[in-house]
């Protein structure tokens, strides 16, 4: 059995790992780990879940601790560049409790707070920066923090920034980093754009490929179903499920912040406890929601796809999509907020008429059929027949009793 001590990391690392109930490294450490002590740069692809937070952290700590030296004013010596706040805060969290025993200064920042004491904390400079593109840029502009000397990089859920956008502050951010420096790049799936970004920030020929699972593929423990439903009985729908005893925790996913916050209304006159997290919220609001959710005070988190990505909650029983995602890998990294730490989970999508086409992309990319559960009082037959049997062009609508709807009721529910 391969430990934490065999990977070569220091003792002060190994007792702090220990203490946290870690005696086996995961797949994604025990590759990435070596070779990130010897100093090779790594294009890390791995889902949510398995422990990728720790490959990176423990190394980036031990390199830094070796021969350490005071950085200078306003500089830092790892960036780890990350998309969403909530990401940030938790691999801020990792870094602070795995470097408990070591002198190492950490900072994180991001947005929705004021920038005014993130700048005065870096002003003596830092270890370890934890930063979101937007916040970063706007102190590098502001000249609260140079990246000259950043000796290691890490651009952590690569997908997701280029889903949200990102890429640009991306590339200006790496222009600012040395070029003498190991790179750590990580993401859940690898399409062509992330592919071209890796080929021009990783060192040609020298770095390191980790894959511990295939690209795209869902968590093996995941109990998927999908569920026919038209528009109108979505939400009754869910009350049911969510009112099942085996429901303790769940995140619910929805398409649009707006339709976020109407869904929590409607759970909450349902007698169901339930919070929103999405862009819209503040952070101390975002910061509440989640609080509440991980100590039970909340059931039910109704979230978007952006906002859920730094979710990162043990016992999560449930990931219900209310909507079905229209860009299929991001039911991969929804179904992935379940089935963590080595326990079960289920993932139960909700599909009307307007989401077939959906579904089919995701099975196209999961490279396998979603088990259909017809079991429930609210089935569509005729939303179930558009996917044995596609149409050819646009699926047509289907109407509460299992017909074609009101003009005005397709409009409603194409707008979601």
């Amino acid at each position: 059995m391969t430990t934490f001590s065999d990977l070569g990391l220091v003792a002060p690392l190994c007792h702090a790992v220990e203490a946290e109930g870690y005696t086996v490294p995961t797949p994604i450490q025990a590759k990435a780990i070596p070779a990130l002590l010897a100093g090779r740069d790594i294009l890390g692809i791995a889902q949510t879940g398995t422990g990728k937070t720790a490959a990176f952290a423990l190394p980036i700590l031990q390199r830094l601790a070796e021969g350490h030296r005071r950085p200078a004013p306003r500089t830092a010596s790892a960036l780890i560049l990350t998309p969403t706040r909530e990401l940030a805060a938790q691999i801020g969290d990792s870094f602070a409790t795995y470097g408990r025993h070591l002198k190492l200064r950490r900072l994180v920042v991001h947005g929705g707070v004021s920038l005014v004491p993130q700048a005065a904390a870096l002003a003596g400079g830092v270890d370890i920066l934890v930063a979101t593109p937007g916040r970063l840029l706007d102190l590098v502009v502001r000249n609260q923090v140079k990246l000259d000397a950043v000796r290691i990089f890490v651009l952590d859920e690569a997908d997701r920034m280029l889903d949200m956008g990102f890429i640009r502050d991306v590339q200006k951010i790496v222009t600012r980093i040395a070029k003498h420096r190991q790179t750590l790049l990580f993401s859940a799936t690898m399409p062509p754009a992330v592919a071209s970004l890796a080929a021009t920030i990783l060192t040609e020929g020298e770095f390191e490929r980790v894959e511990v699972t295939p690209v795209a593929s869902t968590v093996e423990r995941v109990e998927q179903r999908v569920m026919f439903v038209t528009r109108d009985d979505k939400r009754r729908l869910l009350v049911d499920l969510l009112k099942d005893s085996a429901v303790t925790r769940a995140i619910v996913f929805t398409r649009t912040k707006h339709g976020a916050d109407r869904l929590v209304e409607q759970l909450q006159k349902g007698d169901l406890k339930a919070g929103a997290i999405h862009g819209n919220k503040s952070q101390g609001a975002r910061e509440r929601a989640l609080a509440e959710f991980r100590s039970g005070r909340v059931q039910t988190l109704v979230a978007t796809d952006i906002a859920a990505r730094g979710i990162d909650v043990d016992g999560i029983t449930h990931v219900i999509n209310f909507d079905l995602p229209n860009e299929p890998e991001s039911y991969v990294h929804r179904i992935g907020r379940t089935a963590r730490a080595g326990a079960s989970g289920s993932a139960l999508s909700l599909c009307d008429a307007d989401e077939v086409v959906y579904l089919r992309a995701i099975e196209k990319i999961i490279r396998q059929r979603v088990p259909v559960d017809a079991d429930h009082r609210y089935h569509a037959d005729a939303v179930a027949r558009l996917h044995t049997h596609p149409v050819v062009g646009k699926p047509r609508a289907v109407g509460p009793s299992g017909g074609r709807p009101r003009a005005a009721a397709v409009r409603k529910s194409r707008a979601g």
